[in-house]
């Protein structure tokens, strides 16, 4: 009777958990269902006025540009002159009060998979989102002074990249006395990189002087949702520095400090689930990068300032820098700067996960879909740690074969739990069986599988990117949820091939760790899922093939 008790105990305690589990799931689904969704571009209504760098004095002899006015009137003249810039990569919107990127969506990226017709936005200026990319000139002659933005002239208000064409050249012009500054934003085919210069013609009988910053406005708003049982995407800023290469800066980390570091070229970056922004300076010069929180509202800026540039009186010069918009593409990003590539953020196991992509990427050039690499990529990696598991699975097997003598010993010795030991070690070194033998093979692998949920997370290669049949997007949950249902079976039959242990209560929770891990993996992204089903598959077929073979051996005398 007083069993009964405890096993209905005992089943009560594993329901609760599993109970406790589903309640908290739901409960961030609701909570995930609340987070702001992005909504296609639109037309720009609002001022981006912005914030000046702090980090360079203003000098009060500025010489006053031609089209003077105030800050109210400028502000209602560049909404009418929004100036619209369509490429094969980009559609975007520049305000001409400072030449600020105050839209920006990537055509080729669609918001979501059955609306082609919109595309991703990436930089956006609503009343409840701000992100956008500001760029000016500060110091002795900057036309950004701490008494408003400069208000720039151009030829027309749309811009359209041609069909054969490989640039596309957007000048916005500002007259500053005698002198001619244009602003000039260089757009190029297949490139999400855009160059931004600054071309100065003095004119004057007087020497030109000012540096140029970069900055990223932009609020914490997160638009990612992702499920309770899923790694949070990295989002927040990011720099290289000479101690370390890649520096991830969370917003919390702004409000609490202004973060300020001098750096030869380097650049700066916003990171979020499958794309960046960052800007690029002049790899030669020494820049000074500045992320902080401003003010009290929920912004924050993440930008450089250059070096001084002088312009002796008649000449002509150029201050430039880069200003990338677009997918964590790896290859790209490598040779934009160095370590800009690391914003693909594989964590630690970077240098496991690098390789593994590479492969991955070139299986999918010989077979054309990223479901097929996966399925590949899992072959290989089996391949190359096939005698690592095979030592892990004869390991089991020989456990498996002990599993009745084991539960007999048990039984005759009841809870002598001491002698129980003895007996069980006599057992092993009699049967030649290492209890350990099977886990060690396991914990060297691990760091594979890990790297490879990272690579399989953070490529933006899967998003949108169809298997076959049902799925038409690896980079999210399997619709019909039959990917996590298979890996619950085939995880089934693994455990079936496995020594089951002697405590009643441990085996019924294996017993139900098929179910827990299928629920888990309902709503994670069918690429992982994928992979799991894969390698459970592969493990199964080599394990039954040892099992066999080790079942098949005479037992030891």
């Amino acid at each position: 009777m007083a069993v009964i008790k405890m096993d209905w105990q005992k089943n009560l305690l594993i329901a609760a958990i599993l109970a406790t589990l589903l309640m908290l799931v739901i409960r961030w689904h609701e909570y995930q269902e609340q987070l702001p969704t992005q909504t296609p571009v639109a037309t720009q209504t609002t001022t981006n006025t912005g914030s000046i760098p702090a980090a360079t004095a203003i000098n009060s002899d500025i010489p006053v540009a031609a089209n003077s006015l105030s800050e109210a009137e400028k502000t209602t003249l560049a909404a009418n002159q929004l100036i619209n810039v369509k490429t094969d990569s980009f559609d975007l919107v520049i305000n001409p009060l400072g030449g600020d990127i105050v839209q920006l969506a990537l055509p080729r990226h669609f918001l979501k998979l059955d609306t082609p017709d919109q595309p991703f936005v990436l930089l956006d200026n609503r009343d409840n989102h701000t992100y956008l990319a500001q760029s000016g000139l500060i110091g002795t002659n900057g036309t950004d002074t701490a008494q408003g933005r400069p208000l720039f002239s151009s030829e027309k208000n749309e811009y359209i990249l041609a069909d054969g064409e490989k640039q596309l050249v957007v000048d916005l012009v500002l007259q500053q006395g005698e002198v001619k500054i244009t602003k000039r934003y260089t757009f190029t085919r297949g490139d999400y990189l855009i160059n931004v210069e600054y071309l100065i013609d003095n004119k004057s009988a007087n020497p030109w002087s000012a540096q140029l910053y970069g900055q990223i406005k932009r609020d914490s708003q997160n638009f990612v949702k992702v499920s309770a049982l899923e790694m949070n995407p990295f989002l927040g800023a990011a720099i290289t520095t000479a101690e370390e290469k890649y520096k991830k800066i969370t917003f919390a980390d702004m409000a609490e400090k202004e973060e300020k570091v001098g750096v030869q070229g380097g650049w700066v970056a916003m990171v979020q689930h499958y794309f960046i922004s960052a800007w690029i300076p002049d790899a030669d010069s020494q820049n000074t990068y500045h992320l902080r929180k401003l003010g009290d509202n929920d912004l924050y800026l993440m930008g450089f300032t250059g070096k001084v540039n002088e312009v002796a009186p008649g000449t002509q010069a150029s201050i430039s820098a880069g200003f990338y918009a677009g997918p964590k593409d790896t290859e790209r990003l490598e040779q934009i700067s160095p370590y800009l590539d690391l914003t693909v953020d594989y964590g630690w196991l970077w240098w496991v996960a690098k390789p593994l992509f590479f492969v991955l990427k070139w299986i999918h050039g010989l077979v054309g879909n990223w479901g097929l690499a996966i399925i590949g990529l899992t072959l290989i990696v089996k391949a190359l740690f096939f005698k690592l598991s095979a030592t892990s699975y004869k390991s089991m097997a020989k456990m498996r074969k002990l599993a009745p003598k084991m539960a007999e010993l048990k039984e005759r010795l009841g809870d002598d739990r001491q002698k129980f030991s003895q007996e069980m070690m006599k057992m092993y070194k009699t049967e030649k069986v290492n209890p350990f033998g099977g886990c060690l093979p396991l914990l060297i692998q691990m760091p594979v599988f890990l790297a490879l949920y990272y690579v399989l997370m953070e490529s933006v290669e899967l998003r949108h990117s169809p298997f076959f049949g049902w799925i038409f997007d690896l980079s999210v949950k399997d619709p019909y949820f039959v990917l996590p249902v298979i890996y619950g079976i085939t995880m089934y039959f693994m455990q079936k091939l496995n020594p089951q242990p002697t405590d009643p209560m441990q085996a019924r929770i294996m017993q139900m760790l098929p179910l827990i891990f299928t629920f888990m993996f309902l709503w994670f992204p069918a690429g992982l899922v994928l992979y799991w089903v894969t390698n459970n598959t592969l493990s199964i077929i080599q394990q039954y093939i040892i099992t066999k073979q080790i079942d098949a051996e005479p037992a030891a005398k």
